[in-house]
């Protein structure tokens, strides 16, 4: 390890550092980035669920939940879906599909019905 490599180390935030750590559990899985995902591609990615939103009773039943693995975040939607079990906020979770870009003000990639695999929860450290 370098000097540079221990000084960006040591005065790391906690975003860094919990960034460095999703990056590695995704290597660990097997998983590819979520910032190397391209459009009308299938990927197979995995991360922590940062939020998850609850669409309106008067518009289409649709569950949207963001996942962020380190290098960038992806928005998984489920459209006819109000609730999933296990679908929440802070759940790690492996998920495969095709990544479209949805341009809402600016270019952000969606998963639309992706399969999904639910992980254990981590244990404490």
């Amino acid at each position: 390890m370098t000097w540079r490599e221990k000084l960006d180390e040591l005065f790391a935030s906690q975003a860094e550092i919990e960034a460095v750590d999703e990056r590695e559990e995704a290597l660990r899985r097997g998983t590819g980035p979520v910032e190397g995902c391209s459009p009308r591609r299938r990927a197979l990615v995995s991360g922590v669920l940062r939020s998850v939103t609850y669409r309106p009773a008067e518009t289409a039943p649709a569950l949207v939940a963001e996942l962020y693995d380190g290098s960038g975040s992806l928005d998984l939607i489920w459209l006819g879906r109000r609730t999933i079990a296990g679908i929440e906020p802070g759940r790690r979770i492996v998920v495969e599909g095709m990544v479209c870009e949805a341009d809402v003000g600016r270019s952000h990639r969606v998963m639309y019905n992706p399969s999904y695999r639910l992980l254990a929860p981590a244990a404490p450290r």
